[in-house]
Parts: C-alpha cells; sequence; structure tokens
C-alpha cells in the first residue's frame, strides 16, 4: 500500500516538498486506538530503541552497581549532541569500569551540533568516539559487559552475549522476532533488526505500563524510562527534538528519534505509545509528526497541546530570517 502525505513543505503559498509515511498508537495490551498507513510492514528502528537497548544496565545489576543515577541512564539512551556535558559523562561512566574511549566501537564523530563541532576544532581537537551520538549506549554495553565480567571486547557484534542479552529483551518487550534473518548493521556498527511499527509501538507501551512483562523488568522499564523524561537534555541536547518534546510536558511524554525518519514516543499516564516512520527518511517531518500524534493524544491542558501542535506546525525561514514557507501536517494526521 501506499503512505499517504502526512507533512507538507510550502513555498510562496505552492506545496514545494510533500513526506508520506505511517504511524501507530497502541495500548499496553496491544490494541490499535489509532493508526495511518501500513505499520505492518517491517522497517529499522535505529536509535529509537536504545531504552530497550538498555534495559540490561538495569536488570543486570550493573547501574546499581556502579552508582548510576537518572543522568547515567538518559545517556545510555541517549543519541546526544556530542556537547562537552555529554561527552564528560561518557568518560566518567568508563571511568567507573576502568576503561576509556578505546573500549568504545562506536567510531569517531563530530559533535552533530554545529556550534559544538566549531568549538572543537578551534581548540585543534579532533573529533572522538566519546562525540559519537551513541557513545552512550555504548558505554552502557560496555559498563554492562565488565559487571557481570564478560570481555567487552566484540560487543557490538551479532552473537556476543551482550547482543544475546539485548536481542532477549527486545523480543520479550516487543513480543516479536530479532534474529540473525531481519538483522543489518546500525549505524554504530551494532545490530539493527526490522520489525513493524505496530510491535515497536506496544513494546513502549508495555515498557511504560509494565503490563505483560515480569516484575524485575518491569521496574526496569520504569527506572529507565523515569531517568529519560527526568533528564530529557541527556537523551538528546539543547534544542533536539527529543528534548524540547519532554521538556513540553514533564513527566508525561517519553520520546525517541531514530535515523532515518522513525520515532517512538510513549504517554506513561495513559498507557499509549506511538510509533512512526517517514517515508523518504526525513527528520524533519518525522519530528512534525511524533509532535502532532502527541498533541492529538496527550491528556493535558490546552498549552501543552498548543506547544505540541507549534512544533509540528512551523515557519521555514531563510538566512536572512524571512519567512519563505511553512512546514505543516496534512489534513490526513491534524484531523
Amino acid at each position: 500500500m501506499s503512505n499517504p502525505v502526512l507533512v507538507e513543505v510550502t513555498r510562496g503559498g505552492r506545496v514545494e516538498s510533500r513526506h508520506r509515511g505511517a504511524a501507530i498508537v497502541v495500548d499496553a495490551a496491544g490494541d490499535k486506538v489509532w493508526a495511518l498507513g501500513d505499520t505492518d510492514a517491517p522497517i529499522y528502528p535505529r536509535s529509537a530503541v536504545k531504552a530497550m537497548q538498555a534495559m540490561v544496565l538495569v536488570e543486570s545489576g550493573a547501574a546499581d552497581s556502579l552508582g548510576f543515577g537518572d543522568r547515567e541512564l538518559a545517556l545510555a539512551c541517549s543519541s546526544h549532541s556530542g556537547e562537552p556535558a555529554h561527552v564528560e559523562l561518557v568518560s566518567a561512566m568508563l571511568a567507573r569500569v576502568g576503561k576509556d574511549e578505546s573500549t568504545l566501537e562506536c567510531g569517531c564523530q563530530w559533535p552533530s551540533r554545529l556550534k559544538v563541532s566549531i568549538a572543537l576544532a578551534r581548540t585543534g581537537e579532533s573529533a572522538s568516539q566519546l562525540h559519537n551520538n551513541c557513545s552512550g549506549k555504548h558505554t552502557g554495553f560496555i559498563c554492562t559487559a565488565c559487571h557481570l565480567g564478560i570481555d567487552p571486547t566484540g560487543y557490538i557484534r551479532y552473537g556476543h552475549e551482550i547482543q544475546d542479552m539485548i536481542r532477549s529483551v527486545m523480543a520479550d518487550v516487543t513480543g516479536d522476532h530479532f534474529g540473525v534473518d531481519n538483522c543489518a548493521t546500525d549505524g554504530c556498527s551494532i545490530p539493527t533488526y526490522a520489525v513493524p511499527l505496530t510491535s515497536l509501538a506496544h513494546g513502549f507501551a508495555r515498557m511504560s505500563t509494565g503490563f505483560g512483562l515480569d516484575a524485575t523488568r518491569a521496574a526496569a522499564a520504569e527506572r529507565i524510562m523515569s531517568a529519560c523524561m527526568a533528564e530529557p537534555y541527556f537523551v538528546a541536547g539543547e534544542g533536539r527534538a527529543c528534548t524540547r518534546l519532554m521538556q513540553t510536558a514533564p513527566g508525561q511524554i517519553f520520546a525517541k528519534t531514530g535515523a532515518e525518519g522513525v520515532f517512538c514516543a510513549a504517554l506513561p499516564q495513559q498507557g499509549l505509545a506511538i510509533a512512526l516512520k517517514c517515508d523518504d527518511g526525513g527528520a524533519r517531518a518525522a519530528d512534525a509528526m511524533v509532535a502532532g500524534v502527541l498533541a492529538r493524544f496527550i491528556d493535558a491542558d490546552e498549552d501543552v497541546k498548543d506547544a505540541l501542535m507549534q512544533q509540528a506546525n512551523k515557519p521555514v525561514k531563510n538566512w536572512n530570517g524571512l519567512e519563505t514557507g511553512r512546514l505543516k501536517l496534512t489534513e490526513a494526521l491534524a484531523s
């Protein structure tokens, strides 16, 4: 099936670009509350599932043993911008297990925030693995391995004990299949698995409520989700969509983006979760889509809903600050 156009970008009163996609809202029992497009087609969730991958850090006892609080757990779920606070905390987490940047296997990456990259370059320094947007997640894997007495070398590979643990958690939480047949390699070199949006939304609904999970797993999920909502800056960074969304309604919204136009979110107090993908991989459209769906389903006052809709529908400006058009939800998503 052809997915509907969910976001349009205008210029001079004409539609210049259109973004198609699919989105779904599911409750903790797995019942579909609302959906648009083909939500059963397998997609790679990429970084949108980092909170699921971080479950092993808590369930293993590593987080408690190492004295990790909300910031460390949020960073373990992050796609951070490589800002100084992010890099410093990653380094501190690695030091807790006697490791440093050399143990990371995510690859070097310049900070995604331009002014941070410029500031780094002005010092004469180069980007490192610590600046990689996935270094917090990788540090969580390393800390888990060291706590359990597992050699972290090769932790990024399918078949490493850490990846086996992660795959088991994700299968249990989502109720879907994670195996070599639907596995590919993510941008940070760990395995990523193609599963439907329906399964992803169900998994986050279960994580945000504990429904259908055993007591240990439910407690770990609640702790991780709460940490992300308490420390949204460490999930992303200044001005980033995930951070903005969670700051709009503190304690009411969990949100995590993934590469290629994927976004997952949850409304824990309502037991609902969202999963969506922009077909063309456009982050600007995925950001708008998730803000619009959250505004539609959040049980909050009009000020919160208006703030979310302002993030979904906003002006497009040129380098002189002149408004040249708008990015807006289509009637299919906004109605």
